[in-house]
């Protein structure tokens, strides 16, 4: 009887054990992958773009070390855009020729109106800070196209509910909007011709003054009239 020669080579299975222990290492990373991913469709279903990457402008930039935001001036969306623009890279000292920085800061000048317009759009359409400056100069354009001019200011009358203060700030708030703007001159002499006649009779013997010396005796005036010293000719 032949009897089968056994090999005196040992059989080794280490190399497939290895790679059977590998694919199965391989496998459990991608279902971990694969169940994260079902997690996150079923946790965030109807919601879209809720990473920080999806929310944020210019989410890889980092503000310097050590830099402190400075105190902004908030624009509401009444003002002029283009000044606030200027006030707002006038404030990034430092840091201004970064524009992903003006970027990312931008949002932080804002507040009503203009915030909400800012929160509702996607931040990657923009794509430098021209970009951002063009499409707010775009918005909000009209509130400067709507200014007032010299014929509404010579028109805007006194308030009953007004004193004669109270009523020259807002005067003079109003044509501080005219463009071109006014000399201080002009401003004063179109203020005392917007005047009732028992306030211009007086005021314009002054009207090349200052304007806080007007306002001091258009005061003198309406108290005259409240004291009867002066005729009130609005009651007649």
């Amino acid at each position: 009887m032949e009897t089968i020669p056994h090999s005196t080579q040992p059989i080794s299975y280490a190399p497939e054990s290895a790679k059977k222990d590998l694919l199965i290492k391989n496998m459990a990373k991608e279902l971990k992958k694969l169940t994260s991913r079902v997690q996150g469709v079923e946790g965030g279903k109807g919601i879209e773009g809720l990473n920080y990457e999806d929310l944020c402008v210019q989410p890889d930039v980092e503000l310097p070390e050590g830099y402190k935001p400075p105190k902004f001036e908030m624009f509401d969306g009444t003002g002029n855009p283009k000044v606030h623009l200027r006030t707002y890279c006038d404030k990034l000292v430092g840091v201004g020729e970064d524009e992903r920085i003006q970027m990312k800061l931008f949002m932080r000048s804002l507040i009503g109106d203009s915030l909400s317009w800012y929160i509702s759009q996607n931040p990657k359409k923009w794509a430098n800070w021209v970009s951002i400056a063009s499409e707010f100069m775009d918005l909000f354009r009209f509130n400067t196209e709507n200014a007032p001019d010299v014929f509404y200011i010579q028109n805007l009358k006194k308030k009953p509910s007004e004193t004669f203060r109270e009523y020259a700030t807002r005067w003079r708030s109003k044509t501080a909007k005219v463009r071109p703007a006014l000399e201080e001159e002009q401003m004063n002499k179109f203020f005392v011709k917007a005047q009732d006649r028992q306030y211009y009779e007086r005021l314009v013997v002054i009207e090349n003054h200052k304007f806080s010396f007007i306002i001091k005796l258009g005061e003198r005036i309406e108290e005259s009239i409240k004291s009867g010293i002066v005729t009130n000719f609005e009651a007649l």
